[in-house]
């Protein structure tokens, strides 16, 4: 019997999972990231205040989002400071949510786990991953609110964790 080394040839499976991470490695690198607060989503979840003229929201949001008209806003001080903007919401298959949430947190480079998609200036509120984000403006998204690039900066530097949206 001879001994010495043995060799392990990595194949199939084992092989895949290791390239999956290195991609996910290289995908993630240089990510600029806003950690998470775990009370924004409670702090931010009651709509209240008199309706911002010229949206459906209130003035306590800080986002405003109408589904039916595919436009978006800020808001300031119960005021509009940008906006509407276009945007592209989900679809039937996967909606985007409507109610009052808080910004979870923000990642300026992201890339979807679950669809492996690029969502560069992510602005994370709602649960599963329901963010603002840049996107093709021409498909719907995953339940996510797609924004063109300037409009995806701006929402990405204006709004902080803990800021309200709502989704109507």
């Amino acid at each position: 019997m001879q001994r010495g080394t043995r060799r392990i040839r990595w194949t199939g499976a084992p092989a895949a999972v290791l390239a999956l991470l290195a991609l996910v490695g290289a995908v993630t690198t240089g990510v600029a990231v806003a950690e998470p607060d775990p009370q924004a989503e409670a702090r931010a979840q009651t709509a209240t205040g008199p309706l911002v003229a010229g949206t459906p929201c209130t003035s306590s949001a800080r986002a405003c989002v109408q589904l039916s008209t595919r436009q978006t806003w800020l808001i300031e001080n119960g005021r509009i400071a940008f906006g509407p903007v276009p945007m592209r919401p989900g679809d039937a298959r996967d909606p985007t949510p409507r109610g009052t949430f808080g910004v979870q947190w923000k990642a300026e480079k992201w890339t979807s786990r679950e669809h492996l998609t690029q969502m560069p200036y992510s602005v994370f509120f709602a649960e599963g991953g329901v963010a603002f984000h840049q996107g093709a403006m021409d498909t719907p998204s995953a339940g996510c609110v797609k924004l063109d690039e300037a409009n995806a900066r701006h929402y990405f530097d204006t709004l902080q964790v803990g800021d309200q949206v709502q989704v109507h």
